[in-house]
């Protein structure tokens, strides 16, 4: 493709004044035709012609990629933890689900996140399904991302929800807007933790993390 096509499906970046008008809009949600526009403006800026035929269907597949890679905005965790069980013999020890795989998008860059979760509580009176874990991992998983916050929402969630004795999130990431591009050092990993209630506790916290470690 020539210089001279690519600059010609260029866009005028905004003013100033203009973004910050902008920017005082109600947010809303692009309308799919919009999103797709997007996605050609960005093949472009990339050097591409997103005109040619191996690109024409392009924006449409990164669309319906974006409702998989994205679907945790349509979801509500504390929808998925509503259902809880009571009959549980008295069993009030560690509940730990580990190695919950995990794939998230960096918000910083829009690079994949790939890693691990481990989540465990000590329960109060009330369990919740272990695929509920899963699948509350996956809801804060599934949505522009720092790990961070990934954990600690995670924790939250249970907390709120459960009231157990205590909450333990540990995950364990790689990023590939670290490995991708920047300083570009691959197989480093990122481990955020987040413990609430009695897992504050030195010892209670050793614990979670033994039993991660075996």
């Amino acid at each position: 493709m020539a210089a001279a096509s690519v600059s010609a499906l260029a866009f005028e970046p905004a003013s100033h004044a203009a973004c910050d008008a902008t920017a005082q809009l109600p947010w809303r949600r692009p309308t799919r035709a919009e999103a797709e526009a997007a996605v050609r403006t960005l093949i472009g800026w990339a050097g591409d012609d997103p005109r040619r035929e191996g690109l024409l269907d392009t924006p449409a597949r990164v669309a319906r990629a974006y409702e998989e890679w994205f679907a945790g905005y349509a979801q509500e965790p504390a929808e998925i933890l509503e259902r809880t069980f009571g009959e549980v013999a008295g069993y009030d020890e560690l509940v730990l689900l580990r190695d919950i795989p995990i794939e998230s998008v960096c918000e910083h860059h829009m690079a994949v996140i790939r890693g691990v979760a481990h989540v465990a509580y000590l329960p109060s009176e009330r369990v919740v399904g272990i695929s509920k874990l899963a699948r509350l991992v996956d809801a804060f998983a599934r949505r522009l991302q720092i790990q961070e916050r990934l954990t600690a929402e995670v924790a939250e969630a249970l907390e709120q929800t459960l009231r157990p004795r205590g909450v333990a999130v540990v995950i364990e990431a790689a990023h590939e807007c670290m490995a991708s591009r920047g300083v570009r050092k691959h197989g480093a990993s990122l481990v955020t933790r987040r413990f609430t209630g009695v897992f504050e506790e030195p010892e209670r916290r050793r614990e979670v993390l033994a039993a991660l470690a075996g």
